[in-house]
């Protein structure tokens, strides 16, 4: 019998609703999800914020912390100080982040796409085994 099922699944797989049977809005998260522009726009963004905060100084802080716990490390660090040099990444690293976000969404959009084919099936195989559940809540005890 597991077998058989195992050999059903790409059967099932074709049956399924289409995407366009989804709701609107996951229609339209998956489109954006799976776009290479919108994909490329996400990961340019964040290559550009982690960029920005790698260049943020933080010697002002550090200096604040210092004068509240002189024995702290940040007595240690120099007043011109930017966040990447203090938590020591290397310069490629908001590349790779961008990169990573670029995978990441790719990954996403592809998660949601099965997502929204199979969303009305498992609807429907949630409110069947809710009733289910009620009838055998209901039924008297063996």
């Amino acid at each position: 019998m597991t077998r058989f099922a195992l050999l059903a699944l790409p059967l099932l797989a074709l049956a399924a609703p289409l995407p366009a049977a989804a709701d609107p809005e996951l229609r339209d998260t998956v489109a954006t999800l799976n776009d290479p522009v919108a994909q490329d726009r996400m990961a340019d963004t964040i290559t550009a914020i982690v960029g920005a905060l790698m260049q943020m100084p933080v010697g002002p802080l550090a200096d604040a912390i210092a004068r509240v716990d002189p024995e702290s490390d940040a007595a240690y660090i120099p007043r011109d100080a930017t966040l990447g040099e203090v938590a020591g990444r290397d310069p490629d690293y908001a590349d790779r982040m961008g990169a990573d976000v670029r995978a990441t969404t790719r990954m996403a959009g592809q998660a949601a796409s099965a997502l929204a084919v199979y969303a009305p099936v498992l609807k429907d195989m949630a409110r069947d085994m809710a009733a289910q559940w009620e009838r055998e809540r209901a039924a008297p005890r063996r």
